[in-house]
């Protein structure tokens, strides 16, 4: 059966695509709602183009009156052009605004669900090993920030089942066996490379169990690291 895996880098390169994406739609739905809005709005010039046609059309207007209505109208026009002027530039600004807003609502947005995911990961598989330090030196394994104690031969188990994964190979316990002792697999047996799998995971179980569920007090006893409203018995 295959092993369902998550992969964090995998999980943030499909949420950088997914924001990618919608930058480029939200960029491109305001582009085209901006042209479309500034392309049907009326020229600034038009008012005082139809002041002039009235003034070529109507060559016998001689009246004072007349004169200064017209020239009431060319000053109405200039008001006019002026005004839509800064219309454009308010609208221009607005967008800009919405656009901002609308990336950064699509950011928090996407960070918010691949943040759920990964919870529910964790959730779901209980530990979540972001990083596992192998120290044959010190005898210690660190798994993410928390380091635990081994004995030698369990130190071999599991660096020659770290090599193993990193090679993306999965090794029987004969194999196991054979990789520490140094001996053919068909030499050993399987039941020994089993005996090993196990001392490992007493081991490091006991030890994981001890950090993350069953506290030792010092001096006080022993309490379960677990907030006690989650507890239910039944």
């Amino acid at each position: 059966m295959p092993v369902n895996t998550f992969s964090v880098t995998e999980a943030l390169r499909a949420g950088s695509r997914i924001v990618s994406f919608g930058i480029a739609a939200i960029v491109g739905i305001l582009a085209v709602g901006g042209a479309v809005l500034f392309l049907t709005l009326p020229d600034a010039n038009a008012f005082n183009a139809r002041v002039e046609r009235i003034f070529a059309e109507n060559n016998d207007l001689s009246g004072q009156a007349e004169v200064k209505l017209l020239e009431i109208l060319a000053q109405s026009g200039t008001a006019f052009a002026d005004t839509l002027t800064s219309y454009r530039m308010v609208i221009f600004v607005l967008l800009v605004f919405a656009a901002a807003m609308l990336v950064a609502a699509l950011v928090f947005l996407v960070m918010l669900v691949t943040m759920n995911r990964r919870m529910a990961q964790i959730e779901r598989s209980g530990i979540q090993v972001s990083s596992l330090i192998i120290s044959r030196e010190e005898n210690t394994v660190y798994l993410n920030t928390t380091g635990f104690k081994l004995t030698g031969a369990m130190m071999e188990t599991l660096a020659v089942l770290a090599e193993a994964r990193m090679d993306d190979d999965i090794l029987s316990g004969a194999e196991i066996e054979a990789v520490i002792s140094g001996r053919s697999a068909a030499d050993c047996d399987e039941a020994a490379g089993a005996t090993r799998i196990k001392r490992l995971r007493d081991g490091l179980g006991n030890q994981i169990v001890s950090e993350l569920l069953v506290k030792n007090i010092a001096r006080r006893g022993y309490m379960l690291a677990i907030d006690k409203d989650v507890i239910e018995v039944i």
